[in-house]
């Protein structure tokens, strides 16, 4: 049987550090966004809830795909085992914006 690819994709929106696991990574076809398919999240059966993998969980129910801009993202890794998804405070952390913009402006000024 073959075996599934799982990877860990780490990404900032709003103010916070996004850890989510999927199936499927590739570019969305939009210029500027990454496509993140088949979301993986812990199993809901045993006794101990974590609660930040609970609000991912939450935040991320109904969706099938998801487009991040590539500027968001920090990291993508190909994993052997699933990890917990968490959501983490950005602003004590040491990750930082990519510049903006990414595209020149245009306005012809060298």
């Amino acid at each position: 049987m073959a075996e599934k690819k799982l990877y860990r994709i780490t990404f900032h929106s709003q103010g916070k550090i996004y850890e989510i696991y999927a199936r499927k990574v590739t570019d969305a076809g939009l210029l500027g966004f990454v496509q993140v398919e088949d979301l993986v999240f812990g199993e809901r059966g045993g006794l101990v809830v974590d609660p930040s993998e609970e609000r991912i969980r939450d935040e991320f129910a109904g969706v099938s795909k998801t487009f991040l801009p590539m500027q968001t993202v920090i990291r993508i890794d190909q994993v052997d085992r699933q990890g917990v998804s968490k959501i983490s405070d950005g602003g004590s952390s040491n990750v930082s914006q990519f510049p903006m913009p990414v595209f020149p402006s245009g306005d012809g000024k060298k």
